[in-house]
């Protein structure tokens, strides 16, 4: 009896990581995870506070880091908080040299996601669908 293995059958058909996307994809998430580390213990700037760390992608060569973030209070604090993260940037570049030991250290982008704002933005598009279905299937 054979058991299922899932990462072998992606491997198959050519959906599986590759080597270089799996380093990439660790370091990504290292950063990430530093990074969210630091906004909550040690960045002291009034800007940065409700900043959330939705994703980092990683270069293939590890070069540059692009980090996406997202502010709690939408999009009245997106300006402050991208110049608080570009004064922060140096500070959190050393921090993550010093703690992943790689060999260099990748440039870091900081980029709002609107992913959050495009979902909502679905949803109120599917929610006016289902009304306006609602109103044509009871007349």
């Amino acid at each position: 009896m054979t058991i299922w293995d899932p990462k072998q059958t992606l491997d198959s058909i050519g959906l599986g990581e590759k080597g270089e996307k799996k380093r990439s994809a660790k370091v990504a998430d290292a950063i990430r995870v530093e990074i969210a580390t630091l906004l909550v213990s040690k960045v002291r700037d009034p800007h940065l506070q409700g900043v959330n760390i939705s994703r980092v992608e990683v270069t293939g060569d590890l070069g540059i880091a692009r980090i996406f973030f997202s502010v709690l209070n939408n999009r009245e604090g997106v300006k402050s908080a991208e110049k608080g993260l570009q004064r922060a940037k140096g500070f959190m570049r050393s921090h993550i040299a010093r703690t992943l030991n790689l060999r260099f250290t990748p440039v870091l982008q900081f980029r709002y996601d609107e992913t959050a704002e495009k979902v909502e933005e679905l949803n109120n598009i599917f929610q006016e669908i289902a009304n306006e279905r609602k109103i044509r299937d009871h007349s």
